[in-house]
């Protein structure tokens, strides 16, 4: 790695907090020099404008997240079925980290991401919707091997699994208290169990 490429890989690092938690519009140019304690010519000297230094935090912050939650539904875990209990343990473990670095970074992102930064839009929507192909498949493999009933609409559930948890987490945040999002972990076990689970007879 350059010198170059580790200086613009410390001011990510350094401001991926910052962002999360003020806001990837919201952040100044100062605010990141405050955080890295580089000047605005050394930040511009790295990035083209500050709207690029959000773009790379977010893919950042949003490759952190996602990177931890696939661990759950890696091959360690024997079953299908063992992966979207831990893909549901994921959370119910690190929500209090989640929460304390500003919440989801999708979602904050996602509130941001409105015309007036389309880049940062796009980039929201590739994270959705690679975040429910990643569930997606693993439903698919458990009905290829017999665990799920092959009449369940993978890409729904997903999607579902998905839209629980980030309403769980977005209540929870708000109001400071984790029982919406345990409440939202709660229906996806029970869809688990009762509705794509093939029972043993």
């Amino acid at each position: 790695m350059s010198k170059a490429e580790k200086t613009k890989q410390f001011i990510i690092e350094k401001t991926a907090s910052l962002f999360n938690t003020k806001g990837y519009t919201s952040t100044s140019l100062s605010d990141i020099t405050e955080a890295t304690g580089l000047t605005k010519g050394s930040i511009y000297g790295n990035f083209e404008n500050k709207d690029e230094v959000a773009l790379e935090v977010y893919k950042y912050n949003a490759s952190l997240l996602v990177k931890n939650m696939t661990r759950s539904l890696s091959e360690e875990f024997p079953t299908t079925i063992d992966k979207l209990y831990a893909f549901v343990s994921f959370y119910r473990k690190n929500w209090k980290a989640v929460f304390e670095n500003g919440g989801c970074p999708l979602m904050n992102a996602a509130t941001e991401a409105d015309d007036t930064f389309p880049d940062l839009k796009k980039q929201v929507t590739e994270s959705f919707k690679g975040w429910i192909k990643k569930i997606t498949f693993v439903i698919i493999d458990g009905q290829k091997n017999g665990e799920i009933h092959q009449d369940r609409d993978a890409d729904q559930y997903g999607s579902l699994f998905i839209m629980l948890v980030e309403g769980g987490i977005l209540l929870s945040k708000t109001t400071g208290d984790d029982q919406y999002l345990h409440c939202a972990l709660d229906r996806i076990v029970f869809m688990i169990d009762k509705e794509l689970k093939i029972l043993s007879s």
